[in-house]
């Protein structure tokens, strides 16, 4: 994989990842253009500025101590009640202590979560509203809420009870987890994956407070040097003087068809009058439900189809989101692009459902297809982000090529779902050419092959790409 990083991230500081605080980026006069690209009349047109988009609340959060402050913090957590973290919590740790939710400061007190679940936003001091959908929140069990007593701190620690952070000024408040997964997913049916994963069996108390992380969040997973933080993200977008970013979510490997419509956004943003736009691949690589391809093997395909020149090194930039995935449609697609607003981007494309999924009963999908896009449209606190709605590709057989689909010839094209093309990739089979490079589809095949049944018949764990 280092082939990858050395194509698409420039060497950058050390000193970075203590992620000073940056400058306030400088705006030029917005000049309105004659395209807009909203349905929301009340979002207006699309300006033109030269320079990063500031993050909400106008600073970056930087929740990282202090080189010269981190061993007097780790005496300090020893000696404070302890609360153990799962991975889905410590992802929600790297989540906030990077900036990714700025200006959220910790894990949500109760008049924040009430907030997110009512109103998918925040009103902060000065009266201006920020975007907030998913509840980033800790919970605690009966044991735990008694072992914190009156204290007003308590320590966060890993699987090994290692200190990862202090939390601070804590309150604690009833884990209302019906109305939190209906909220949040408008369906409290059974199955919902992240919920099974992170809720079903969390405590019944919810811990908020302000937070300190010790260190930087690393996962020793070979993919580390991928995980940039908005600080870091904004610094590569400077260096690259881009004028315009453009981020695209995925936790899919990405086909032609995808890449279609990456290089077609910045076709379109260089007639609006951009200079440099740089396009964000930004894939999710926090938690997902069992049967998506794993973080190790998408990034592996990513530098497939970036070697191959799919995508142009020169103005794309590759990097992790930290996020967990919590397939909660056009709730959840607002807290994707709240989040690339405070790396630096300005546009995001929004496709067809969004953070969507099946209906975990019924045969039918869980959420309307083309909701999201609507959603984020009118999304309070996402005023800013220009929304780029997906234009339909589909293969066309008429050219051996994934191209937009024409409706007068429907006859022409052919819709290769996410459901054909894993069924496709399992049996060894290949895609029409032109779907996808070759060496991402190898990847893929070769992602499946590692999960054939061995003698025993027992389905082994994905071998690490």
């Amino acid at each position: 994989m280092a082939s990858m990083a050395s194509l698409f991230i420039k060497p950058r500081n050390p000193s970075l990842s203590s992620h000073k605080t940056q400058k306030k980026p400088h705006f030029a006069a917005p000049i309105k253009t004659s395209l807009s690209l909203h349905s929301n009349p009340t979002r207006g047109r699309i300006r033109i500025s030269c320079g990063l988009i500031e993050p909400d609340g106008g600073k970056l959060v930087d929740l990282v101590v202090k080189d010269a402050e981190r061993s007097e913090k780790r005496r300090q957590a020893q000696s404070l009640p302890g609360i153990g973290l799962t991975r889905v919590d410590l992802e929600w740790v790297h989540v906030l202590s990077e900036g990714w939710a700025s200006p959220l400061r910790g894990f949500m007190r109760e008049s924040e979560f009430l907030q997110t679940l009512h109103f998918n936003a925040l009103r902060l001091g000065d009266g201006s509203v920020v975007n907030m959908s998913v509840p980033i929140v800790l919970a605690v069990d009966d044991a735990e809420k008694s072992r914190i007593g009156g204290s007003t701190a308590v320590a966060l620690v890993d699987s090994g009870g290692d200190p990862v952070a202090i939390l601070n000024n804590i309150e604690i408040y009833k884990h209302n987890k019906e109305e939190r997964i209906a909220r949040t997913w408008g369906t409290t049916a059974s199955g919902l994956p992240y919920v099974e994963k992170a809720i079903a069996n969390a405590g019944n108390w919810l811990i908020g407070g302000d937070l300190e992380v010790i260190e930087p969040i690393k996962y020793h997973d070979g993919l580390d040097r991928f995980r940039l933080s908005p600080a870091e993200l904004r610094d590569e977008f400077t260096k690259r003087n881009a004028d315009a970013v453009f981020a695209f979510q995925l936790r899919n490997p990405v086909h032609n068809g995808h890449a279609l419509l990456m290089t077609d956004t910045r076709r379109r943003l260089l007639e609006m009058g951009y200079k440099n736009p740089v396009l964000l691949l930004h894939p999710l690589g926090g938690y997902t439900k069992a049967d998506d391809v794993p973080l190790s093997w998408r990034m592996k395909q990513h530098e497939k189809v970036l070697e191959d020149g799919v995508l142009d090194p020169e103005t794309t930039v590759v990097s992790i989101f930290p996020s967990p995935m919590h397939y909660a449609g056009p709730t959840e697609v607002q807290w994707h692009a709240k989040a690339r607003i405070n790396a630096g981007a300005n546009f995001y494309i929004v496709g067809r459902d969004p953070a969507g999924m099946s209906h975990p009963v019924e045969k039918r999908d869980l959420y309307d297809a083309d909701h999201g896009k609507k959603v984020l449209s009118m999304a309070p606190g996402l005023e800013r982000l220009n929304i780029l709605p997906f234009k339909v590709a589909a293969y066309d057989k008429t050219q051996s090529k994934m191209a937009f689909f024409d409706p007068s010839r429907p006859q022409d094209f052919l819709f290769i779902s996410g459901t054909k093309m894993r069924t496709l990739a399992k049996n060894g089979e290949n895609p029409p050419d032109g779907f996808m490079c070759p060496g991402g589809w190898k990847v893929l095949v070769d992602y499946y092959d590692s999960l054939a049944p061995s003698e025993n018949g027992k389905v082994p764990e994905p071998v690490p790409a």
